[in-house]
């Protein structure tokens, strides 16, 4: 947490004087947006941007990798990114650290951890328990993985001295790692859990997010001032956003995939269509995208849990689910 707050705190030094936000001369708005990383655990994101969701609200997104919540929630800070696509951990740093302009949560997208549990022999009977005395590539110290598995185990029983988390290896280094021998199972999000199987490489045992439980695990954050001035802006992202979650959760799942390719150029539309199967199966996606405060308590259990988080934060200062709830009652009405 110091770590973070020390890269937020350099990043507020340098605060632009003006949005990322753009607007083209046919009024179409660019958007910036930083997202934590890649993955089709965020399908409906990328879909409302394939089908044109994004393009009937006058918005253009710009999508960028931040690489980690800690550079997502700085390019938020700095003006770089208009939205900030990552978990609500980061905003929590923030206002514990102090800020006069607050990053303000005003929607969710997935509402638990993606991570399958990859092992290196079938299981069909797995239990959690099995897991003492195992090393466990789970993530970097501090991060989210790594914190909701750590606290699963602790759920199932486990003392500190039954966990070994191996923090030593990069999150995007962990699968290749796993492959060449370190530990005895690896976290990993889709594609990659279900090509590594596919490949005779590994087995998938569990899923991370069903024992889990529901956390507001991804959100889209941005500054208190820049959703103070744009705020139908703001809505009809959320409504294009809401627009992909239905398809997602609706549709074939290898219709689903079609729209996907384009954003994962590099993966076949079969396993684009398992990740997408994979994800409905755990219920990965809200609905209405406004966080409830239990999720949000119970992810401060998890990161205090941990050790990471000093005291608590305050959910009504640090979240706006009025954008998200006037966009879906107005969806579904």
């Amino acid at each position: 947490m110091k770590k973070l707050l020390a890269t937020l705190t350099a990043a507020l030094f340098a605060l632009l004087p003006f949005s990322a936000c753009a607007s083209q001369s046919d009024g179409t708005v660019t958007l910036k947006v930083n997202e934590v990383t890649h993955s089709v655990f965020y399908a409906p994101m990328y879909l409302a941007d394939s089908l044109g969701y994004f393009e009937e609200e006058g918005i253009k997104i710009e999508l960028t990798n931040g690489g980690g919540a800690d550079a997502v929630m700085a390019a938020v800070l700095s003006g770089d990114a208009d939205i900030g696509f990552c978990g609500p951990e980061a905003a929590i740093y923030v206002q514990l650290g102090g800020s006069n302009d607050l990053p303000t949560v005003f929607g969710q997208l997935t509402k638990r951890d993606g991570s399958f549990l990859v092992g290196r022999s079938p299981e069909p009977d797995f239990s959690w328990e099995d897991l003492k005395g195992k090393e466990i590539l789970a993530g970097r110290k501090g991060g989210v993985p790594a914190m909701t598995f750590e606290y699963i185990l602790r759920e199932h029983g486990f003392a500190d001295a039954d966990i070994r988390l191996n923090f030593d290896v990069a999150f995007n280094l962990m699968t290749g790692a796993f492959e060449a021998g370190t530990a005895d199972y690896c976290t990993m999000f889709e594609p990659v859990a279900s090509e590594y199987a596919a490949a005779g490489k590994g087995y998938i045992v569990a899923a991370v997010g069903e024992a889990g439980g529901e956390v507001p695990y991804t959100s889209y954050i941005a500054k208190r001032s820049w959703l103070d001035k744009n705020e139908e802006t703001a809505k009809g992202f959320l409504r294009a956003v809401m627009r992909g979650i239905a398809y997602a959760q609706t549709e074939d799942a290898a219709r689903v995939a079609e729209h996907l390719t384009a954003h994962f150029p590099s993966t076949s539309a079969a396993s684009l269509a398992t990740s997408v199967e994979s994800y409905r199966a755990i219920d990965a996606w809200v609905s209405d995208m406004a966080m409830t405060k239990e999720s949000f308590e119970r992810l401060q259990d998890i990161i205090e849990s941990a050790g990471e988080l000093e005291r608590r934060a305050d959910f009504d200062a640090l979240t706006d689910n009025s954008y998200a709830k006037e966009v879906y009652e107005a969806l579904n009405a």
